[in-house]
């Protein structure tokens, strides 16, 4: 990723400077507030004012809170370089850092201000990102990246079946599945187009020899068909024919992995974590197959998909695209390494947590801190690039 060539001029606070600055750091922190309160919330210790069930309100905020933020600041970030067009600064950036934190306030407090107002200001950041998305892609006549849309409208309907799906039944459970597609769907999408990219670029300059193999039929055969299985358990979410189409995903997503020559990154901590991150993607879909014939519990390939693969993922995007829109070296700190180690630790013990109940506890308690510890630490070692001048 590189840094953008055009600016308007801005005098106002860096930190509005550009999308991913306020975004990324917000979400991040989010990220690891939500999970420390989700802990005593789970446990009976606290509660919320909000209307959702403690369990839905966990995932929301995962799902449509945290995800949405980043999502939204790589995109802010990254359209500019598509279109060639001038990046969201200032006051209006301002503004929709202000609707976001408005959603996370509204969903808190749903019991008191009531489900349909908090569902309205929630729901309105996505709809604004999705429109303002689609205004920069037209207008920049950058048509190829349409296709970004379609997994961020998935997310923003999927907020907004949620909302609803709790109010009428009590519970989320097809808004949770919705919300899951479309992250995996993005990182498919986005994932599939940087990983090969950047490990293209490392190894022509530093280890010479079999490269990946560049986006074709294939790729855009496992996206269809992997987007396929999951429309179809969103639907359904047990049955053998679910899991035979989660499991026919799994090993698609596996060959498509295997041949983007990540075994030759290792020493590239920056671009080898993507790779990694890429991974939990397949073995959610073949979890998550299991648990659609009764082998194992549903949470085990959610929590491989949404802690391994979207949790180590965004933690991968974020810190690259820190360091290479400041003008710093792209090269992985200790400090870096520690927190991908962390959010690996979280992904590993939570999925863990789900296919041995009898440490589930234990586990549990080292997922929400491993987790909390890489999402803070990155706000702690990152934060001062974000909010500071770029460094030259």
């Amino acid at each position: 990723m590189t840094p953008i060539p055009r600016l308007r001029e801005h005098s106002g606070p860096v930190l509005l400077s550009y999308g991913f600055r306020p975004l990324f750091l917000f979400g991040a922190c989010y990220a690891a507030l939500a999970i420390l309160v989700w802990l005593p919330l789970f446990y009976g210790e606290i509660a919320l004012a909000t209307a959702f069930t403690p369990r839905d309100w966990h995932v929301h905020e995962m799902l449509y809170g945290y995800i949405p933020a980043v999502v939204t600041g790589f995109l802010l970030t990254a359209i500019p370089n598509w279109t060639g067009r001038l990046p969201l600064q200032g006051w209006p950036l301002l503004a929709l850092v202000i609707i976001w934190a408005a959603g996370r306030v509204a969903v808190t407090l749903s019991a008191e201000i009531g489900w349909l107002a908090a569902a309205l200001i929630d729901s309105s950041f996505l709809l604004l990102v999705v429109a303002a998305t689609a205004r920069e892609i037209i207008v920049g006549r950058n048509w190829g990246n349409l296709k970004v849309l379609i997994p961020v409208t998935i997310l923003g309907l999927g907020n907004a079946a949620f909302h609803v799906e709790a109010h009428v039944f009590g519970a989320a459970d097809c808004g949770i599945r919705v919300g899951i597609a479309g992250i995996l769907v993005l990182i498919m999408v986005i994932g599939g187009r940087l990983i090969p990219s950047f490990t293209r670029n490392w190894l022509a300059r530093e280890n010479p020899g079999r490269l990946p193999v560049p986006f074709g039929r294939f790729d855009a055969a496992v996206i269809v068909l992997s987007s396929a299985a999951l429309a179809f358990w969103i639907v359904e979410p047990f049955g053998q024919a679910t899991a035979a189409g989660l499991f026919a995903a799994g090993l698609l997503q596996t060959f498509r992995l295997a041949r983007w020559a990540g075994d030759r990154t290792l020493r590239d901590r920056l671009v080898i974590v993507l790779h990694v991150a890429y991974a939990f993607v397949p073995l959610g879909f073949v979890l998550t197959g299991f648990s659609a014939i009764g082998v194992v519990v549903p949470s085990a390939g959610l929590h491989a998909w949404m802690v391994g693969a979207a949790g180590m993922m965004t933690l991968a995007v974020m810190t690259r695209a820190t360091l290479g829109h400041t003008g710093r070296e792209l090269v992985a700190s200790l400090s870096t390494q520690l927190i991908y180690a962390a959010v690996f630790i979280a992904a590993v013990a939570r999925i863990c947590a789900a296919l041995e109940p009898r440490w589930s506890e234990l586990e549990l308690h080292v997922a929400a801190f491993a987790w909390a510890a890489a999402f803070l630490g990155f706000g702690i070692v990152y934060g001062p690039m974000l909010w500071g001048l770029r460094k030259t």
